[in-house]
């Protein structure tokens, strides 16, 4: 049952062996048995199996100390074995600790490297210079010499007498020739010994990208080693699942033995009621033998007084001897019942200890369940963290998907089979599958959110990059998908419901909380507000108080917006309204204002289909009074508009230029993501209003997320594949790391980021 046992001659794998192998380095340490009753270990599978599915047999039903001890025995058993469990895991955290300190010493290495080769490379320049402004001076001086040789040839014509002494001074200036010929000479070849020199630090470069490239193979054999930790996360998920059976167990069992302590005490309080009665009954009788006795020697006065009454006499003595053999009776019944009461006292005594030990087991497995919870909980947000840090560093586009639920009226017969979710460790809450002319197309994103997914868990998920905003970094997320998708309720909600709140109010009410926490800590934020939409490729300012310049007839705004890119990779927009806000009650009626002048319209598949693409801007700028630190950040939130088939949607007139327009726009933010995925010298950013204002969070030092939203209904299925394989290729977009504006000073206009 315990350890590796012997089955039928054979040696059973242990338990790792039997969940697939661990990839253990040479320096790994095994796992530790110290303290084990049983000396080294290992479980099996089916060890632990038999383990939790053992049912503990008793000879007699009624025999606690047999119960007791085959219970703390099987307790033991439990103890090892999660004992076991317990040193596994801290040698696999142990590994991983080691795994990431090579990585962070490699990285320093680098670094260290790359800036030696930088000092050297100055310095290379330097000498470069000097050289170049020797060969100058020389080139100067040489040229010099030249036109005094002139001047002495033209004088040696017309002063023939001073021949001898022009010849003497041609002969000086040729042997200074020489020399500065000489020097040249010299300096060519410190020339070429520099070019030698830069060609070898050429090598050492290409030799520190093959390095770099072994160091990114560590990276993805550290990524290896975490996909191996979550696997045995899911080990020892089950443990815990199984730990939590065995609770319910012994809390039946508890109360089991509380049932039976009830039961011993009622039986306790009958017998000390019997023996009480018995005491009452044990007095009477002695109260009648006085009596009787009383009366005897009553009548033997009498008796000697009176012969006659003999006979009277001889029965009283009956009487009062069967009295006394009664008295006797009831004497040994009462020794019987004060037996039975100790035997029971003690029964009792056995089972509150036996009760407080298995009370105490209790707690120490609910103490253990804690821990083991705790732990995973721990686990998961580390594995958060990482992937967010891998993802980084590597500069990738997140991406999260988020299935809608079905509407009133939609046919739900087919939901199941159209999209499903794959249940592995690996791919739970990351995969998506969508059925397809019965095939079956995979994709896995950084998240996938089910249909019952509230908007407060889809809201955790991005807390932390909203945060980065206050950090100084520039933040960027929109929603995609088809229209009817959900888009519009991910990043607005439901307006007048609390609990249906999107994306844009809970982000406003983090920030301007987070912003009153730190002023105890000497910051102070100035916020700043814009929002516009593109509308058949035209910007409309949704915050300007004029409505002839948000909407006409035509669908032209009479006012210009061009879009500027400065230095810095900040986007102006030239004549939009800004506006200071101090509280999120501000931003809320602004929100309502832009709300009622964005462009919405009636198709056959939205009712309220937004036939524009929503852009909110919030910059922010810091300033801690202690330190005289700045920071600059932008949180934008768009929306873009839903895209939509003709055949479907049924748009006429104005919807069809509508129409167009998106598809247009979404058509060049796909030729732009497809640019980007092949790393193309040209980026069409240009083609659209859309793309060209999104160009710093494409393709710049932006903190970037992207929700892809899906409608499950069966019809939909065509539109859904295509925005999720658009989904997948903006996953793989590499786009720079991400890059904090610090220290710097505050700007007059707000940008885009």
């Amino acid at each position: 049952m315990v350890g590796a046992m012997a089955n039928n001659g054979r040696i059973r794998s242990a338990f790792p062996v039997a969940n697939g192998p661990k990839d253990l380095t040479p320096n790994s340490a095994p796992a530790s048995t110290a303290g084990s009753e049983y000396g080294p270990v290992e479980f099996s599978r089916e060890d632990v199996e038999a383990l939790l599915n053992e049912r503990i047999k008793y000879k007699s039903k009624f025999n606690y100390k047999e119960r007791c001890e085959n219970m703390m025995d099987y307790i033991k058993r439990l103890r090892l074995c999660i004992r076991w469990f317990q040193e596994l895991e801290l040698d696999y955290a142990f590994e991983q600790e080691k795994l990431k300190n090579a990585l962070e010493m490699n990285e320093k290495h680098c670094a260290d490297m790359e800036a030696s080769l930088r000092n050297k490379e100055e310095e290379l320049n330097m000498i470069i210079e000097e050289l170049r402004k020797n060969f100058e001076s020389a080139q100067i001086q040489l040229a010099k010499e030249q036109t005094e040789k002139l001047a002495a040839n033209d004088s040696l014509g017309k002063e023939k007498e001073a021949r001898l002494a022009v010849e003497k001074a041609q002969a000086g200036l040729t042997e200074e020739l020489g020399k500065a010929q000489g020097e040249l000479q010299t300096a060519n070849q410190r020339i070429q010994s520099v070019n030698d020199m830069y060609k070898l630090l050429q090598e050492y470069n290409s030799s520190l990208q093959l390095y770099n490239s072994k160091l990114q193979g560590d990276l993805d054999e550290a990524h290896e080693t975490i996909k191996r930790g979550e696997k045995e996360r899911t080990a020892i998920v089950e443990n815990i699942g199984n730990l939590k059976g065995q609770f319910s167990a012994l809390q039946d069992q508890l109360a089991a033995s509380k049932a039976s302590q009830d039961e011993i005490m009622k039986q306790k309080a009958e017998l000390l009621n019997e023996v009480a009665s018995l005491k009452v009954e044990l007095q009477q009788a002695k109260d009648e033998r006085d009596h009787h006795l009383t009366e005897l020697k009553t009548l033997q006065t009498e008796a000697a007084k009176y012969n006659d009454f003999k006979d009277t006499i001889a029965e009283l003595e009956a009487t009062c001897s069967s009295q006394s053999n009664q008295i006797r009776e009831l004497h040994d019944q009462l020794v019987t019942s004060d037996r039975q009461l100790q035997m029971s006292d003690l029964t009792t005594f056995e089972k509150m200890n036996e009760f407080e030990d298995q009370k105490q087991t209790i707690i120490d497995l609910k103490s253990r369940v804690e821990e083991a919870e705790l732990k995973l909980v721990e686990g998961e947000k580390l594995r958060k963290k990482l992937h967010n840090t891998i993802l980084e560093l590597k500069g990738n586009i997140r991406v999260f998907c988020r299935v809608r639920p079905l509407l009133p009226g939609e046919n739900n017969g087919d939901e199941g089979k159209t999209i499903s979710y794959p249940a592995s460790l690996e791919l739970l809450g990351r995969g998506i599958d969508l059925m397809q002319n019965a095939q079956k197309h995979s994709f896995t994103f950084d998240k996938v959110f089910v249909p019952n997914t509230s908007q407060e868990d889809v809201f955790i998920e991005i807390s932390q990059l909203v945060q980065s905003a206050l950090d100084g970094y520039k933040v960027c997320i929109f929603a995609y998908g088809q229209t009817g998708s959900g888009k519009t309720y991910t990043m607005m909600g439901k307006p007048g419901n609390a609990e249906e709140k999107g994306l844009i109010p809970r982000c406003l009410e983090q920030i301007f909380e987070t912003r009153q926490s730190l002023r105890s800590q000497g910051w102070k934020y100035e916020l700043q507000v814009s929002m516009l939409e593109i509308y058949n490729e035209t910007i409309r300012d949704l915050l300007s108080t004029n409505k002839e310049a948000v909407r006409t007839d035509n669908g032209v705004s009479p006012q210009k917006h061009s879009i500027k890119h400065d230095a810095h990779g900040n986007t102006h927009v030239a004549e939009l309204t800004i506006l200071d806000v101090k509280s999120s009650r501000e931003v809320s009626f602004l929100l309502d204002h832009a709300a009622r002048n964005r462009s919405v319209g009636k198709t056959q598949m939205n009712e309220q289909s937004s036939r524009s693409h929503f852009v909110f801007t919030l910059r922010i700028s810091g300033v801690n009074e202690s330190t005289e630190q700045q920071v600059q950040g932008v949180l934008n939130l768009i929306d873009l508009a839903g895209s939509e088939r003709l055949s479907k949607s049924g748009s006429t007139g104005d919807r069809l230029k509508e129409t167009q327009a998106i598809n247009k726009s979404l058509s060049s933010l796909g030729d732009v993501i497809f640019a980007l995925g092949k790393k193309e010298d040209h980026v069409p950013y240009r083609n659209s209003k859309l793309t060209y204002l999104l160009q710093p969070c494409l393709g710049g030092d932006s903190k970037t997320l992207m929700f892809v939203n899906i409608a499950p209904e069966s019809s939909s299925t065509g539109e859904s594949l295509c925005s999720l394989r658009f989904a997948a290729r903006v996953n793989a977009c590499e786009i720079g790391t991400p890059r904090r504006q610090t220290n710097i000073k505050q700007l007059d206009r707000l940008s885009l980021g």
